[in-house]
């Protein structure tokens, strides 16, 4: 049966459905740092730098095998020897031979993949929604260590990227106040110029177009405050479409004159 590994919020695994304990923290953070290089060596320095970064045990790799063995009893039948283990011992470090684990970070990545690849905004909006429906807290939530820290950055990222394509489909398919919903309670960067021209659009489709200048107006403050910089293309778009409906309503309709009637000439 294969083992499951969830490191969309705090780590958790199954092996058929039925939970498997990875032991205290730092024992989860050497599994996890061996899962997500599943089928390579891991080194014994890299490992402890990965787990423990500037403050490693006083006995440095020599705390590894006990942290090894800890997991291998969780995780191997009774009776496994060390040669057959889901976690090998190689020369210079640890190797993780787990035939079928399955990673929810995958999964995640799998459907965001496939809600890029249709043409439908209602099915890339159902795909991203089961990308979503994974994450259940801050990824490697409480793990310890560099590893961690940085593999936590990176999939906050990519939640975040794909929160983001959820809202171009919602955009795609009209629905403008859920955007605006969303956009709410996103926590982003104040300058993040990518939310902002989403909100910039939402607005302009809702039909609210002085509060979509006004929102372009209020990012355009800050970049130009905070970061020395003007709006880049995808803000700018966002901003020019709203002035080119604002122009086009406001120019006065062509006026046909009534057609003057001919005066009779006098015979």
């Amino acid at each position: 049966m294969g083992l499951r590994l969830a490191v969309l919020g705090p780590v958790r695994a199954a092996r058929a459905d039925v939970p498997v304990s990875l032991g205290p923290a730092r024992q989860q953070a050497v599994f996890v740092a061996l899962a997500l290089r599943a089928g390579r060596v891991v080194g014994r320095e890299q490992l402890l730098d990965g787990v423990w970064g500037e403050r490693p045990p006083p006995t440095g790799v020599k705390v590894l095998p006990s942290y090894v063995y800890g997991l291998r009893k969780r995780l191997d039948p009774p009776g496994t020897r060390p040669e057959e283990s889901v976690i090998r011992g190689e020369a210079g470090g640890y190797r993780l031979a787990e035939r079928q684990l399955i990673l929810d970070s995958e999964e995640l990545e799998l459907h965001a993949r496939e809600a890029r690849n249709t043409a439908s905004p209602v099915d890339a909006l159902a795909r991203l929604d089961r990308a979503l429906a994974l994450v259940h807290g801050d990824p490697l939530a409480g793990l310890p260590g560099p590893f961690a820290d940085a593999e936590r950055a990176r999939l906050r990222l990519r939640i975040q990227s794909i929160r983001v394509q959820r809202l171009e489909c919602l955009l795609g398919t009209g629905q403008f106040a859920e955007v605006l919903d969303q956009l709410t309670g996103l926590a982003a960067d104040p300058c993040d110029e990518q939310l902002a021209a989403l909100r910039v659009r939402a607005l302009h489709g809702a039909g609210r177009r002085a509060e979509a200048l006004h929102a372009f107006e209020e990012i355009r403050g800050r970049l130009r405050d905070e970061l020395g910089v003007d709006p880049g293309t995808e803000l700018r778009r966002a901003h020019e479409a709203v002035l080119r409906q604002r122009a086009a309503r406001e120019t006065p309709a062509s006026v046909t004159a009534p057609p003057v009637k001919a005066r009779p000439i006098n015979t």
